[in-house]
């Protein structure tokens, strides 16, 4: 069997968050943990899922692989290249092999910039194309997406969710990238445009051999969406596998919980529900041992003390948690 090729390589990556608690003259310096020693790597042409809660830390990571903003600690190799030691200059040039779609279709897009000006920006600060050469190549990207010719001179506030979201989608294909950041892509938009949006992404990763790291809190769309997908805990990695094991073979407790939760259409399906009892604890103080034991029905009483390594329960399938060495 062919090694797989590789297109991003984390390791023990962090971002520490410092901030100030209290009032006055009980005001003290704290830290919030948002992503707390994560590694993972993404295979070229695939997409890697990324699910969780609303902060767990997984937005921040995709912030992090593009470098907008900067890692307490750890690497992110990019074809070999660590970005992290890369120059404002360097940088600069690697941007163009990666880009981002954003979750909210408005707010990422200038309101005041028509749409050939908004998708053409790209071409435009790199230095690639102007003239007759960008607008050709713009309106060959507002027909990939969906979009016509017609649309050009439009405004965003003229279009609807779904079709600002392609907008987004052909902004980030203007400089050929090779890999895509899609951080809640489909999340504001109505469930049948979020179909269609990501069956547009698939067929685009088909045709140019795109990677993406899919962010979601939807599992759902998720399964739809991803080759390979890692579940997310307060700013660690819990669990990790190709999609059709995570789904048919659940290993962690926190996985199997948010997987009891998908609603089914199949009226003899189990129904039967993992509840996770408490509130989801606090990055600035996160609990000691296994960060989810407060919250584990199957919780035992080295949870609290030790931390749980990643293990390779079976074949490109990683789970953290004691009951494995049970």
């Amino acid at each position: 069997m062919a090694e797989r090729d590789y297109l991003i390589e984390v390791k023990d990556l962090k971002k520490h968050f410092s901030i100030d608690t209290g009032f006055s003259l009980l005001r003290r310096r704290a830290t919030v943990k948002a992503v707390d020693g994560v590694s993972f790597r993404l295979e070229r042409g695939k997409t890697f899922g990324l699910v969780g809660e609303s902060g767990c830390g997984k937005s921040t990571i995709g912030r992090l692989l593009l470098r907008l903003i900067e890692a307490t600690s750890g690497s992110i190799q990019f074809e070999g290249t660590d970005i992290l030691s890369l120059t404002s200059g360097e940088l600069r040039e690697l941007r163009r092999d990666m880009q981002m779609v954003f979750q909210d279709p408005y707010s990422s897009l200038n309101p005041r910039m028509t749409v050939a000006e908004i998708v053409g920006e790209p071409l435009l600060v790199h230095g690639i194309a102007k003239g007759a050469e960008k607008e050709k190549r713009v309106m060959g990207l507002l027909e990939l997406v969906g979009l016509g010719r017609y649309h050009a001179k439009r405004y965003p506030h003229e279009f609807s969710g779904g079709q600002r979201q392609r907008i987004g989608i052909a902004r980030a294909l203007a400089l050929n990238p090779k890999i895509i950041v899609c951080d809640e892509a489909v999340s504001a938009l109505d469930v049948s445009i979020q179909s269609q949006v990501l069956n547009l992404l698939k067929d685009i990763q088909s045709e140019f051999n795109l990677t993406y790291l899919f962010i979601s809190h939807n599992l759902n769309v998720i399964k739809h969406a991803s080759d390979f997908v890692a579940v997310m805990y307060l700013g660690k990695i819990v669990e990790a596998a190709r999609k059709d094991i995570l789904f048919e073979k659940p290993n962690h407790p926190y996985t199997k919980a948010l997987l009891s939760a998908i609603p089914s259409l199949d009226p003899f399906a189990d129904k039967s529900r993992i509840l996770l009892r408490g509130e989801i604890p606090s990055p600035i103080n996160p609990p000691s041992g296994c960060r989810f034991h407060t919250r584990c029905n199957q919780a035992m009483p080295a949870c609290s003390l030790d931390e749980p390594a990643s293990q390779e329960i079976e074949k490109d399938h990683f789970s953290s948690c004691l009951l494995n060495d049970q």
